[in-house]
């Protein structure tokens, strides 16, 4: 997929990821990213980087109301690139069912809604993809953050489920299975972590390759790691929290 004849849209803009996603693809000749987050005046200094390119849009993932009312502006869109993600701490026995249901709305079902909306507008316009950021605790677990593990679990699975669908339709499903990202999800969290401008880098150089999947950065030596001996990674991730 070239990238510079490419329309985007990108969730969760503001920051972290979300943001070096949009200011890669527009260093990539991207010519009109659709940069969205709930608050729209978060994407000020963003849009400033380049206004003839950069259309802020605001959107919830969490509202279905807000995902039709984008996907009826943004209909020239062959790129979508699901990113907006929550992730609260919380062990699987006393996390609180608020927290758990927040996460499954964002990461989950946030992500279905967009796909659901946003597809057959790429299809329509010749085809094309969606990203979906997931993680590495997709298939793995780190049990302080129980509700999210399940959240990206689930999210994972339904991507599968989308696949065979999407693709007749000319729309394919690339699934980014992260690490510890340097964001400010992670800013009490203790350990290695990747630079976000470098995961973006190379899921879109995925996308432009035409991968399936894929581990950026650091998440391929766990990637690797998990193929040899997944009990091993299983019971090392297992100690964290």
């Amino acid at each position: 997929m070239q990238l510079n004849n490419t329309v985007a849209l990108v969730t969760g803009a503001n920051r972290g990821v979300g943001r070096e996603f949009v200011l890669d693809l527009v260093d990539r000749g991207t010519p009109r990213v659709y940069a969205t987050a709930r608050d729209v005046s978060k994407l000020e200094s963003l849009v400033a980087v380049a206004p003839d390119r950069i259309i802020a849009q605001q959107l919830d993932v969490e509202d279905v109301r807000s995902i039709r009312k984008a996907s009826e502006h943004a209909r020239d869109i062959t790129l979508l690139v699901n990113n907006a993600g929550v992730l609260s701490a919380g062990g699987p026995l006393e996390i609180d069912e608020g927290s758990v249901e927040h996460d499954l709305n964002v990461n989950f079902r946030g992500m279905l809604h967009m796909i659901r909306h946003f597809a057959p507008i790429i299809g329509t316009n010749g085809g094309g993809a969606v990203v979906n950021m997931l993680s590495l605790l997709s298939f793995l677990s780190a049990p302080a953050f129980a509700a999210y593990n399940a959240s990206k679990a689930a999210a994972w699975s339904i991507s599968m489920s989308l696949r065979p669908k999407l693709s007749a339709d000319g729309v394919k499903i690339i699934n980014a299975f992260p690490a510890g990202i340097d964001t400010d999800m992670l800013a009490g969290v203790d350990g290695d972590k990747d630079a976000p401008r470098s995961v973006a880098q190379a899921v879109l150089d995925a996308v432009e390759a035409g991968q399936e999947d894929v581990y950026p950065c650091s998440a391929a030596a766990v990637y690797a790691a998990w193929r040899r001996d997944p009990k091993q990674v299983e019971r090392d991730f297992g100690t964290m929290g």
